[in-house]
């Protein structure tokens, strides 16, 4: 129960939320509109993934309405790593980076890739990819991809990922 009292002679205004952590079962547009495709770059077996296999993650989002700072998480499974950093056993043929609207900031975290957008405009629809070695066997269950505005956080969109399995 929540009982909200006001006291004096102003005209006040409320926003409450409420949030919980449940899974996300199917998309989430709030704003945004996210997909995602895995392509073999590497493939040991076809339609099947394993240990030392080589993915690139395709993010196709689209935005509704002009937004400053917008950022795009995008889980990763355990143990895998993203190409691209700089490292020396990278692979600068294997990274083939992002196209369209490019991200202003990069962070390559042990458990998700992370882009920074400054600016997303009106209608725009863009593209995103990175690439990641799958170092790991088991099956992995991710949470979802996000998509936010930084400043707006009830514009977002949410894309559910499904089991990754890798074999050894």
């Amino acid at each position: 129960t929540l009982t909200v009292s006001h006291q004096g002679t102003g005209k006040p205004w409320l926003r409450v939320s409420a949030a919980a952590r449940v899974p996300v079962t199917k998309a989430v547009d709030k704003g945004f509109t996210i997909t995602k495709n895995a392509v073999a770059v590497s493939q040991k077996v076809k339609g099947e993934w394993h240990v030392g296999d080589v993915m690139r993650i395709e993010l196709n989002a689209y935005s509704r309405q002009d937004m400053g700072w917008v950022v795009v998480n995008d889980p990763i499974p355990a143990g895998a790593v993203l190409l691209g950093r700089g490292l020396k056993r990278d692979s600068q043929l294997l990274d083939v980076g992002s196209n369209g609207w490019w991200p202003v900031y990069v962070e390559y975290a042990a458990d998700a890739y992370r882009a920074y957008y400054d600016y997303l405009p009106y209608k725009a629809a863009w593209t995103n990819s990175y690439t990641v070695r799958l170092n790991q066997a088991g099956t992995f269950k991710l949470p979802a991809t996000r998509i936010e505005a930084m400043y707006a956080p009830d514009v977002y969109g949410l894309k559910p990922n499904d089991d990754l399995v890798v074999k050894p």
